[in-house]
């Protein structure tokens, strides 16, 4: 099971806990309402590798592996699980034109290896904006005892590619992937979240059918959370906006 998140970062690490099962007094198994037209299908790029698949090496030319964190995990809600936390871009990328334009295999075709995100008007990057939530994140699901990677730190100095991010993430066989975005538009009036979930995609390289029911259902799940307990709406426009990706 993948799952993409973008959130407000202080609720984000409460959401996937419930979404993963902890018993938040609603019955205990983690379902919130559902947030229908929340969801949508992802295009089929960047799938994850089939499970077991020997990952070839990344763009530093060592194994893939994620940047874990030191701290040793605490018992909690969230024992024995593993989240892979991907913050969205590199800080970095902006300096690595090249390297980040170049072409990756994906598993069914080629894209780029990464793109350097938005940013506001005032020049505050979407990179800087999701490395810091990750951060939060992270502190949120070891306090309830997950372990919990990062595929990037700041700690390298452009990507990882999206085919590395997906990699890191079958190595570690983890229970949940959260990838952490934050979209712009220029047009007036254009708010909200969204939630993307995988399309079922099986050629080349690439297998997306075992994960896609549970990725839906954890999705559904931390959608709905989110909507309860803020408020907030689904994206008015295709695309845009705070939202989730799930994978």
């Amino acid at each position: 099971m993948a799952a993409a998140a973008v959130l407000p970062a202080a609720l984000a690490g409460w959401l996937l806990w419930q979404a993963l099962g902890a018993d938040g007094g609603d019955g205990g198994d983690g379902r919130g309402a559902a947030a229908p037209s929340v969801s949508a299908p992802a295009s089929p790029s960047g799938e994850p590798s089939p499970e077991g698949e020997k990952s070839p090496a990344g763009p530093s030319g060592k194994p893939s592996s994620g940047t874990e964190s030191s701290r040793k995990p605490a018992s909690g809600p969230l024992a024995g699980k593993t989240v892979v936390v991907d913050p969205g871009h590199n800080p970095g990328n902006r300096n690595h034109t090249a390297e980040i334009n170049r072409q990756v295999d994906v598993g069914t075709h080629r894209k780029e290896c990464d793109t350097t995100g938005t940013s506001t008007d005032d020049g505050y990057a979407e990179a800087e904006f999701t490395l810091d939530v990750a951060h939060r994140l992270r502190d949120l699901l070891e306090e309830r005892g997950a372990t919990v990677k990062l595929t990037q730190d700041g700690d390298r100095p452009f990507g990882p590619c999206v085919d590395e991010r997906a990699r890191i993430g079958n190595e570690a066989k983890a229970d949940a992937v959260v990838s952490v975005h934050a979209d712009g538009s220029t047009a007036a009036g254009h708010r909200g979240f969204h939630v993307i979930l995988p399309a079922a995609v099986h050629g080349g390289g690439a297998d997306t059918r075992p994960i896609v029911a549970d990725s839906r259902r954890l999705g559904e799940r931390i959608a709905g959370k989110l909507v309860q307990r803020t408020g907030s709406a689904p994206s008015n426009y295709i695309g845009g906006g705070t939202g989730l990706d799930v994978r």
